[in-house]
């Protein structure tokens, strides 16, 4: 049997690992187990009751977090020259065009968001090899595929996300940051299981919502109380 680490040891003191906790508790807990050295995000797991094989119980969505996400992300503009100055003043981080598809193909992928216009999609369209395993490929179902980059700009720098259930039934997505009250945390993570609530596939037979666990970045999971969360 594995020895249990300090750390873990003082985690498992504070709460039950076999215990289901609503998410106010769960909100609070989250910030007592994590003993990082830096301000860890704050992460859900959420395994849904979907096939994601099929195409008609994929879940795919965008969520806008009322208190972000603390992170600061970079982000990333592809678009024809009258629409860079659009761009630059919501506060894109790097545009332009034929000059950043060059370092994209040749290894660059330092930012954490793409946006771009449908008209460069053609151009954009041939980085999907390098784009898509990394999922940063921008996608007209996630906004980031838009004429409004301005507007698309500033959403994603407030705090909108973009999630998808992976192969296994599960979406993973970062809800905070440990310094973040555990209010903000809970209101940020009931916004996106809402919103997942609404995505549910008519294809989607039996229980949705199968598990929700709450994290951060290297503490134990918490598992939440489905029955807590009002909406669902």
């Amino acid at each position: 049997m594995a020895k249990l680490t300090k750390s873990k040891k003082e985690a498992l003191s504070k709460y039950d690992p076999s215990q289901h906790y609503s998410l106010a508790e769960a909100s609070s807990i989250v910030k007592e187990i994590s003993k990082t050295k830096f301000d860890s995000s704050v992460d859900l797991d959420i395994r849904l009751g979907v096939d994601p094989r099929k195409a008609d119980q994929m879940v795919r969505g965008v969520v806008a977090l009322p208190h972000g996400t603390g992170k600061e992300l970079k982000v990333l503009v592809l678009c024809s020259p009258d629409k860079e100055e659009e761009a630059k003043e919501a506060g894109a981080d790097y545009v332009g065009l034929d000059e950043y598809i060059a370092k994209i193909e040749g290894g660059w992928t330092d930012m954490d968001v793409i946006i771009t216009t449908p008209n460069v999609m053609a151009k954009v369209g041939r980085l999907g090899r390098v784009l898509g395993p990394r999922g940063l490929m921008p996608n007209p179902k996630s906004g980031t595929v838009t004429l409004d980059v301005g507007k698309a700009v500033k959403e994603v720098k407030a705090g909108k996300i973009d999630f998808k259930v992976d192969k296994f039934g599960i979406i993973h997505a970062s809800v905070g940051k440990v310094s973040f009250s555990p209010e903000k945390i809970q209101e940020n993570a009931r916004e996106l299981i809402l919103t997942i609530s609404k995505l549910k596939p008519s294809a989607s037979k039996g229980t949705y919502f199968r598990s929700i666990h709450l994290s951060s970045t290297m503490s134990p999971g918490i598992v939440i109380d489905k029955s807590s969360i009002q909406g669902i």
